[in-house]
């Protein structure tokens, strides 16, 4: 009987144990990403990288089998949305949405930029030709952006307000703005829709746009801040580093390799972006 209860205690004593370790391994497990990218030009270095398996071989490089999962969402509301409730690790946002994250999260799960990806500027382009500044715009007309005052874009525009028009009115514009995918507003732009008239786009979806005789600029990222600025970057959370130091390595040096390899051959990263983001562009307007 001694045997048998001591037998028991063991057994007992072994389970407990168990139990104990594993929620601190699923806690610290390495080797699974959920990254989330964005359609256009700015998420070219994680294209890239997924195009290439560039984090799996940085992963086997460190002797680690990483499984990548991807996402491609539009907008930043959505994203942040994405990496708040936990669905992504990593995903591409602008400037205006990581400003939101991080100060959401600050103190917790703590979202920080890991890389820039771009520094291509940004356009709002109009159809209609009375309007050439953003004091032209009135009652009657729309701006379609990925999601309305958070992006970007939107915070661009409230920039702009701000220096028209003075400080208190920064959100001038907020109200004449519609939440659309940038690939949907470029068809309705270019169809002359009177949906919208004016479109705050990004690469390369502007450039399609001022490709017809019928659209212009009205202004542009560079002329709201002064000079070139990075547009958007690789964002993860504080937790998600500190638990995973392998997997975000690999994902830190992959996007190095992407940028080399967008460097050194033009041709074959307009390729990879035309076959990650499904486009019917030519690979030399790419």
């Amino acid at each position: 009987m001694k045997a048998i209860s001591s037998f028991t205690r063991l057994v007992s004593l072994l389970t407990f144990v168990a139990a104990c370790a594993v929620p601190l391994v699923a806690a610290h497990a390495e080797g699974t990403v959920r990254i989330v990218d964005q359609y256009g030009v700015g998420s070219l270095l994680l294209k890239v990288a997924k195009d290439q398996k560039l984090i799996e071989k940085e992963g086997a490089r460190a002797g680690l089998n990483i499984d990548v999962q991807w996402t491609t969402l539009s907008g930043g509301a959505a994203v942040n949305e994405a990496l708040l409730s936990g669905a992504a690790d990593i995903a591409t946002l602008g400037i205006g949405p990581l400003m939101t994250i991080w100060d959401r999260t600050r103190g917790h799960q703590d979202f920080r930029a890991m890389s820039a990806q771009s520094a291509v500027p940004v356009y709002l382009v109009s159809n209609e030709p009375r309007i050439h500044s953003i004091a032209d715009i009135g009652e009657k007309d729309r701006i379609a952006v990925v999601s309305v005052a958070v992006s970007q874009q939107g915070r661009l525009l409230q920039m702009a307000s701000a220096k028209a028009f003075g400080q208190s009115e920064y959100a001038r514009l907020d109200r004449f703005e519609v939440n659309m995918p940038h690939a949907d507003a470029t068809t309705a732009m270019l169809a002359g829709s009177s949906v919208i008239d004016l479109h705050f786009s990004n690469a390369p979806y502007q450039y399609q746009e001022l490709d017809d005789p019928r659209i212009h600029k009205v202004i542009g990222s560079t002329d709201i801040l002064g000079g070139p600025a990075t547009s958007s970057v690789a964002v993860t959370s504080g937790k998600w580093r500190k638990d995973n130091p392998r997997t975000y390595a690999a994902v830190r040096a992959a996007l190095a390799d992407a940028a080399r390899l967008i460097q050194s051959n033009r041709p074959q990263a307009a390729a990879i972006y035309i076959r990650q983001d499904a486009s019917k562009l030519s690979e030399q307007f790419v």
